[in-house]
């Protein structure tokens, strides 16, 4: 099959070699495709005059051969006469040379992929502003570009494969805004399904799924510095945020939009005192009941809030109001969705080959192939481009575990051992251990934070030190430990008691986070008030009494949204949060409960400056589990105004109860739980304590305080 007919069949992988001015020694051949036209003619782009008139071959191409002067190449513009009018524009197949830039030192750096891939924005060295189209499918045997501009037609535009498997083409005159997809065939000929661009920085959902080119330059930031230089020893209390279900217009069946929650949810935050926002997944996803994590357009921000400028927008309101901004990325799998990564090209081009590497059976999607090298710069350069273009401060990667581990929820023979008939992921880890090398070498002030359900090692340990080299791991064992003993009727919590304190055997192992995220208060695990025992008034006495604990203990916090009011039902995708509750009192005793915990912890450098080494925490009592009561004392670097903080997990009250204390000095109570104005039962205490020469509890001074129900009471230090 000649070239000509491939392209009238849309079946051409090279079509340079036919189409556009094609020059030899003496002569010149000018080839235009364009189906519909009655005639063409090519006119010089500079003076207008006319090139030559082009007449249609048997295959329906029009052409000319140009002689003397005449063939020597000069810039030129298409005049088509169709039954609909005439059309001008610059013939896309004259910009070879600025088609095949693209590939140009594309896997030298990871960001290179983002930079020169996709849809790309620019002009050619002529002047032509236009767009140029960049795409990863080595086993195709064709592909055409079709969007608004083509009127979708599968055939008019066909794009030119390189040796690298990526196909290009530069459409001058496109402009932002265009919608797009790609219209492939397999190596054998077949047609697949249309496909969005991978590297789409914008995208539309169900029906369409069209791919949108977007300037990344229109946006003018305003506030784009990152959030605190040195998280390790700052305060950081994440609010955690699914931004469909947050909150919903009341007359309108709809989301809030970005730029709506830029004033709305960043307003609520700074109140509430969080130092942070961590929003499930934003890039783009087909299926709402995903949350996000089933994720299709990895580089564009999902249109169901607005458009890549209005998520600027939102960062930017944050930064404004000193909050950063983290987002749940998931490098971990993918769905299968036609329109999408799934076997691309009709092969394996982004997942594994075997099913039992390529499969999760969790989820019934794909596992990204972590070994093969395009598909390792594909997401280290989409964690680099939301800290380069949308300057989020942090990434919370989704699902570590799944990654790590060969055998992550899978029986016997039905995975594959590593070289040395192990479980690791040695390719996935890897991977990490790069994307965590690129991302802080390029963003110093960046924070990335591992969801890793196991007791993998170096999880937070640095990559020259033989960890993964995040930032950040959230505790997992703390959360099921401490959750599990919470859920316990006070008679019985005596016989838990190591589940509450077990987590300070490893509490420096990692640099932690404390997480109650949304995966604890959905699917039948109920809400956080609901997981509590005993009636109403223990059941908020108890979940006030764990969040003090919660924010006594080292590390840095997370909290999703509706608990910090003690909602009294499982968190609902399709609906809004049960906002009129936080009116109800006891609710709203937790609520500004949570508040105060968050200005505490922001406040007292003795509650996050060493939340990751054991010298800012030290046991008071730890074996009091007859009466369920424990005591710490954490300190600051300087070790100045350290916080003793005692929690009481039975509905007893204990009088002039003594607790040792490490130094001689007034004590300073700071924060009750118990306080009336969180709806506690206001049982009285000192505002003041003055410590005395008796020895106690291993310490050589002690006070005597009497010790509330439920509580947990914060006393700070004061004077020797």
């Amino acid at each position: 099959m000649s070239i000509a007919q491939q392209i009238t069949e849309g079946r051409c992988a090279q079509p340079f070699a036919e189409l556009g001015w094609i020059q030899d020694k003496k002569k010149a051949h000018i080839k235009i495709w364009f189906e519909n036209a009655l005639s063409i003619s090519i006119v010089d782009a500079k003076d207008k005059h006319n090139i030559a008139d082009l007449q249609k071959d048997e295959h329906g191409i029009f052409c000319a051969t140009l002689n003397g002067k005449n063939a020597t190449y000069t810039l030129y513009e298409v005049v088509a006469q169709t039954p609909q009018g005439e059309y001008r524009y610059y013939d896309p197949y004259q910009f070879k040379d600025t088609a095949y830039h693209a590939v140009h030192f594309i896997d030298h750096q990871p960001e290179n992929l983002y930079l020169q891939a996709g849809a790309q924005l620019m002009s050619t060295p002529q002047g032509i502003e236009g767009v140029r189209f960049t795409v990863f499918a080595p086993n195709a045997s064709a592909m055409s570009l079709m969007g608004n501009f083509n009127h979708w037609d599968k055939r008019s535009h066909p794009m030119e494969k390189t040796d690298l498997g990526y196909w290009v083409l530069f459409v001058p005159g496109l402009k932002a805004g265009e919608q797009y997809k790609f219209a492939l065939k397999d190596a054998h000929g077949n047609t697949l399904p249309d496909k969005s661009d991978p590297l789409a920085f914008s995208q539309h959902q169900y029906p369409s799924h069209a791919s949108v080119v977007y300037d990344h330059n229109a946006y003018q930031w305003q506030h784009s510095e990152p959030k605190a230089k040195n998280l390790y020893h700052e305060p950081m209390s994440i609010y955690e945020v699914h931004l469909g279900s947050w909150r919903r217009p009341q007359t309108q069946a709809r989301y809030l939009t970005y730029r709506e929650l830029a004033e709305d949810l960043v307003s609520y935050v700074k109140y509430m005192g969080y130092t942070h926002i961590e929003v499930l997944p934003v890039s783009e996803f087909p299926f709402d009941g995903s949350w996000g994590y089933q994720p299709v357009g990895l580089f564009a921000p999902t249109s169901r809030f607005g458009d890549p400028d209005d998520f600027k927008y939102f960062v930017d309101t944050c930064h404004k109001h000193n909050i950063g901004v983290i987002i749940d990325w998931v490098p971990a799998h993918f769905p299968e969705d036609g329109h999408g990564l799934a076997r691309f090209d009709g092969t394996h081009v982004y997942e594994y080959e075997d099913p039992r590497k390529g499969w999760h059976p969790d989820w019934n999607s794909c596992i990204y192939d972590f070994g093969k090298q395009t598909v390792r710069q594909f997401l280290v350069a989409n964690a680099l481009y939301w800290f380069d273009k949308f300057k989020v401060d942090g990434i919370r990667v989704d699902a570590v575990a799944s990654m790590l581990y060969l055998d992550y929820s899978r029986n016997d023979g039905e995975w594959i051992p590593n070289i040395d008939g192990g479980n690791h992921n040695y390719e996935a880890i890897s991977l990490l251990q790069w994307m965590n090398t690129e991302v802080y070498a390029k963003f110093p002030h960046a924070v990335t934070i591992a969801e890793e359900s196991t007791s993998f090692a170096g999880v937070s340990r640095p990559v020259n030190n033989g960890g993964l080299g995040f930032g950040f791991k959230w505790n997992m064992g703390w959360m099921h430990d401490s959750l599990h003993y919470i859920a316990k009727d006070p008679a019985y919590r005596r016989y838990h008691h190591c589940e509450l304190t077990f987590s300070m055997v490893y509490a420096f192992d990692e640099n932690f986070v404390l997480p109650i995220s949304h995966d604890e208060v959905v699917h039948g695990k109920g809400a956080m008030i609901q997981k509590m025992p005993g009636d109403e008034w223990q059941r908020f006495a108890n979940l006030r009494a764990y969040y003090g604990f919660m924010f006594g203990h080292p590390g840095k916090k997370l909290q999703f949204m509706g608990n910090e009011f003690a909602q009294s039902v499982e968190w609902n995708h399709d609906a809004q949060l049960n906002w009129e509750q936080s009116d109800y009192p006891n609710h709203k005793g937790i609520q500004l409960l949570y508040k105060d915990l968050n200005t505490l912890y922001t406040s007292e450098p003795s509650l996050h400056e060493l939340d990751h080494n054991n010298e800012g925490f030290r046991w008071i009592d730890l074996h009091n589990a007859e009466q369920s009561i424990v005591s710490f004392i954490r300190f600051a670097q300087n070790k100045v105004a350290p916080v003793l903080v005692i929690c009481n997990f039975t509905p007893s009250v204990h009088h002039r109860m003594r607790i040792g204390v490490p130094e001689k000095g007034r004590f300073s109570l700071i924060l009750n739980t118990d306080d009336p104005k969180y709806a506690g039962s206001g049982f009285a205490l000192e505002q003041q304590y003055t410590s005395e020469d008796i020895a106690f509890h291993g310490c050589t001074q002690s006070i005597e305080i009497n010790i509330p129900p439920l509580a947990t009471v914060f006393l700070k230090h004061l004077t020797k």
